[in-house]
């Protein structure tokens, strides 16, 4: 391809509104112009989580600004981009319309071409824009809404190996933050604690370990913190401290398994990569460092290179959803119509059995 593409890019799937300008140059490589992020952390901390319409009214309120933003960071107008790019889902099915419907707006009145991202999809191929990665490789997608380990195969070409039975790992987080009376959101605060606690005091359950399947489960996990609070009550500092620090370890042992399975099961499906295998990891809580420790020591135990996008690449963040468009703009995948509507549930691998955490409506364990 001899020219450059160029797409603006919006996210409203949750609490963060962002607009971000993305060329993808002739060689392939990947370039962020401008990236804006506005998160809604003040306007939900008080509920200890996400309230959809509070968060909905912020993106009508922040979007059109940020777009102007982006486009002004990056030294553009709407004439110089080629095409728009918009999370479709999953999601809150309030911030989807307000993104998606602005998203169609602008590519109608600019007379630009539209593509509706999967917001997982987004996850799944930041490793290419900022580390250059090749197909196939895994992705680990921890957050509050997923954990599932996925193998990416190409552009719109994915498979669920593993998925979350019950809660999400960063949900698990939230709901123990709450619980031992921390701030939202959860992870950062149990990380935190954790610096000062005795991992050891707890022996806290490792869900599904020793299992072949590589599916997840963190309700017991969750449980066995609420009863180690209450046996302690009242709760001290250093209670809390080591209650965390526990659940953190608890949390990396089972990683350990679960992962180390899918690595092993990567190396028996493709036994000859170009290049050195790798295993990505996405979404929120791929920022805690107990868990990339763990991730980075198993990654060199398999001969896997271990990637890490930037904080702010792994979270919400609309430049994963411009170079998605890009993706599949240069492979020349088509644009999508004006009509398509936003999806609260939108799994990447729509063959997969429909279970909590996988994208699709599932029973709650």
């Amino acid at each position: 391809m001899a020219d450059s593409l160029k797409i603006l890019g919006i996210e409203t799937s949750c609490d963060e509104t962002a607009a971000s300008v993305v060329v993808r140059h002739s060689d392939g490589r990947g370039e962020i112009i401008s990236d804006v992020v506005l998160s809604q952390l003040d306007e939900h901390s008080a509920y200890g989580g996400v309230v959809p319409e509070i968060a909905a009214r912020a993106h009508v309120e922040a979007l059109d600004v940020l777009i102007e933003e982006a486009l002004l960071k990056a030294g553009m107008t709407l004439n110089d981009v080629d095409a728009i790019a918009a999370t479709s889902g999953p999601g809150l099915i309030g911030g989807l319309l307000v993104g998606l419907m602005t998203a169609k707006a602008i590519a109608k009145a600019a007379n630009k071409p539209l593509y509706a991202i999967n917001h997982l999809e987004g996850h799944a191929l930041t490793a290419r824009l900022t580390d250059g990665i090749q197909f196939p490789y895994l992705m680990l997608l921890v957050s509050g809404g997923h954990t599932q380990l996925v193998l990416v195969r190409g552009v719109n070409d994915y498979q669920r190996w593993g998925t979350t039975i019950d809660d999400a790992l960063g949900e698990a987080f939230d709901k123990t933050a709450k619980l031992l009376g921390l701030p939202y959101p959860g992870g950062p605060a149990v990380e935190k604690a954790a610096l000062n606690g005795d991992e050891k005091r707890f022996n806290f359950p490792r869900p599904l370990v020793g299992e072949a399947r590589l599916d997840f489960s963190f309700s017991g996990l969750k449980t066995a913190v609420r009863q180690a609070a209450e046996a302690a009550a009242p709760v001290s500092d250093q209670d809390i401290a080591d209650i965390c620090a526990s659940f953190q370890r608890a949390i990396a042992r089972t990683m350990d398994d679960r992962i180390g399975r899918g690595l092993e099961r990567f190396n028996a499906e493709f036994p000859n990569p170009v290049e050195q295998p790798a295993l990505i990891v996405a979404g929120g809580v791929a920022a805690n460092r107990a868990l990339r420790g763990a991730l980075q020591s198993l990654c060199d135990k398999h001969g896997f290179r271990f990637v890490a996008p930037p904080h702010h690449l792994c979270t919400d963040n609309a430049a994963m959803i411009a170079w998605a468009g890009l993706e599949r703009m240069a492979l020349g995948l088509p644009a999508d119509d004006l009509t398509v509507a936003p999806r609260s549930r939108w799994p990447l691998d729509s063959n997969a059995q429909a279970m909590l955490g996988s994208g699709k409506r599932g029973v709650k364990a």
